[in-house]
């Protein structure tokens, strides 16, 4: 079986080998990977920025979707020849999030699914949406479940209220589309006017330049009468957080989510305390609350909006793909034929 590991940091490091797959064990699977969709954090896993401390070789890539080949003993929820996607977080299946969940996301710590086949615990995969294949099925795990998060979980956004999204990556692509489904407003910000009119065919109420207009969070203001936007998609980080709270309602919700712009640095604070924001750091949610997307999409259909896709042989170009940031949603690698 061919997969993809790195035994030192840096994309040139990356290599495609044989590697041996063992049978699943006691409430594992086995998964022949059909798609795999990449996030930025695949690509800080192996540049050694997310984790220095990787125990390292690695597989990397979190987000994967496939057929369930084998099933080891004591597993009940999917059967050989079921059709499932990855839950990121695979510890994590209920409730309050807890620290030690952490080390059971995959992609490193735990399995990467840059590869053919892959074992997983049974916990770590659900039956993909009703009507998607595996490339789209793979673009949902961390994007559209982070963005769920953000909006409902954490945003609890109604229809009418109104919702700001930072860039057009991933997880605010699906921003915009869940939060148009649930009937909200959207505001959407991007460094690209091309992106800007794709975002607006899609059903974007309102868009900003955020570099033609460089006070974006004042004409976020001007949209809503004074008010500002009911959620917040911060996907950007420390760059940005000074103005996503002076663009945010009282009262309002920043979901956190992203530090492409760094981690670090000095954030005035008066806007949290003057108008009584919630800032909530988002790690994506749990395989119950994944579930419940599944049903919400079973609704209201959702087609991921893919900005290309790459062979398996292709996979180091692809992420030099993402690395440029000229994508407009999701990038996905073919493993293997799509279902």
């Amino acid at each position: 079986m061919r997969a993809y590991r790195f035994s030192s940091f840096g994309l040139d490091k990356l290599e495609c080998v044989d590697s041996d797959v063992n049978d699943p064990g006691p409430g594992e699977v086995a998964v022949d990977v059909s798609a795999i969709s990449l996030n930025y954090r695949d690509l800080l896993v192996i540049q050694g920025l997310y984790n220095p401390k990787l125990p390292l070789p690695a597989t990397p890539v979190s987000d994967g979707a496939g057929v369930v080949a084998a099933v080891g003993d004591g597993v009940t929820e999917v059967g050989v020849g079921d059709v499932v996607m990855t839950q990121f977080v695979s510890d994590w299946s209920d409730g309050r999030f807890e620290g030690r969940y952490v080390g059971s996301t995959l992609g490193a710590p735990g399995p990467g699914v840059a590869r053919e086949r892959v074992i997983l615990p049974e916990r770590a995969v659900l039956d993909v949406p009703q009507g998607y294949d595996c490339a789209q099925a793979a673009t949902l795990p961390i994007a559209a479940l982070t963005a769920w998060s953000v909006l409902v979980t954490e945003g609890g956004l109604t229809a009418g209220q109104t919702v700001l999204t930072l860039g057009t990556g991933g997880v605010s692509v699906f921003a915009l589309q869940l939060a148009k489904a649930m009937g909200a407003r959207v505001i959407i910000t991007s460094s690209s006017d091309e992106k800007l009119e794709r975002a607006k065919a899609m059903g974007a109420d309102h868009t900003i330049n955020y570099v033609t207009t460089s006070r974006w969070d004042r004409e976020v203001l001007a949209l809503t009468d004074g008010l500002g936007a009911d959620v917040v998609v911060e996907t950007a980080g420390i760059a940005t957080m000074s103005a996503s709270m002076k663009a945010t309602r009282a009262g309002g919700t920043i979901g956190v989510l992203g530090g492409v712009t760094g981690l670090s640095g000095e954030v005035n604070i008066a806007p949290l305390v003057m108008k009584r924001l919630r800032v909530a750091g988002v790690l994506v949610d749990s395989r119950e609350v994944f579930g419940q997307l599944v049903t919400f999409l079973a609704k209201h259909p959702i087609e991921p909006v893919i900005d290309k896709r790459f062979a398996f042989e292709d996979l180091p170009e692809a992420f030099d793909h993402m690395a440029a940031g000229k994508h407009f949603g999701k990038i996905v690698v073919d493993v293997a034929p799509t279902s």
